[in-house]
Formats: structure tokens, sequence, C-alpha cells
């Protein structure tokens, strides 16, 4: 199963949600929020590194610096637990690839802030069993039921799962 960057922080945030976009049953392209994301994402850093570095069709890194640094760049920091393991995701696929990188940035722009983040061995160990997870998930015949969480009302999932 060829996992990507959405699919890791999906993960974390809501594993139905996983479910649904791994099958393809998509809302986010109308979505006013994500529309918004990707604008701040395409506005942010202009001039630094290379930006959205697409590798095997798979993974989209927001921007590059070097093959030393990666970077993240989100709308808020309230699933950065998601967020920091995606760009760790991003970090493990690029060391499976051959690229030593140990290192990357969640960028907030709107925020005006950065966190940087580590990735050690035990981070290795740590994803390939989140991989597993996600692979079982989304080998499921059926999605797991809707969880109301504090975020739901401002999923793009949202009627779909609570309707």
């Amino acid at each position: 199963m060829r996992i990507t960057g959405n699919m890791v922080n999906y993960f974390f945030v809501c594993k139905r949600k996983l479910w649904l976009f791994q099958h393809q049953i998509g809302f986010e392209q109308t979505s006013e929020r994500v529309m918004l994301g990707k604008l701040l994402d395409k506005t942010s850093y202009q001039g630094r590194g290379l930006h959205h570095v697409m590798i095997d069709n798979l993974i989209d890194i927001d921007m590059v610096e070097n093959w030393q640094l990666i970077h993240e760049v989100k709308k808020s920091n309230a699933l950065e637990p998601a967020a920091v393991w995606q760009l760790k995701y991003y970090i493990y696929y690029l060391r499976k690839k051959g690229i030593s990188i140990s290192k990357g940035l969640l960028d907030y722009p709107r925020l005006k802030k950065c966190v940087k983040i580590d990735y050690t061995s035990k981070d290795e160990e740590i994803m390939e069993n989140y991989i597993s997870e996600i692979e079982q998930i989304c080998k499921q015949s059926t999605p797991p039921k809707p969880e109301l969480k504090s975020i739901c009302k401002s999923c793009a999932f949202y009627e779909y799962c609570f309707s």
C-alpha cells in the first residue's frame, strides 16, 4: 500500500477520515478551510528552498532546504501531533530513499512560529508501527464509526459523518 503524508496526518486526526480518504470519498476539494490552507502554503516562504517537492508521485513536501531540512506549512497548531508525525513520515520516507536527513520544521506563518522537529532512530520504529496500523484501517471493508470530537465541526466530512 502506498502511504501519503495526508494519510499519516489523518491517522492522528480521525481514523474514519483516513479510511474515507483512502477510498477516494472526498469532500475536501470544496472545503474553504482546505483552500485557505493551500493558499497560505503557496504564498509562504517564497524564495527559500525548493517548494512542493513531489517524490514518487506520493509525498509532496512543502519545502526542502539543501536536502538537509524539510518544512511542512500549517495554518494552525491545533492539530500539531498529527503535523509532527506527517513531517516525520516525510523524513522516514526520504531516509528509506537514501537521503540522510534528521530534522524538519513545522511552519505556522499566521502564528509567526516555527517548531523544530528532530527525527530519531526510535521514531523509525514507531513510524513503522503507525504505517502498519494505517494499512490495517485502510484494508477494512467499512469505515470506522464516527467519533464526535471538538474538531469535527470544522471538518469537510462533518455532514457526511453526522447527518
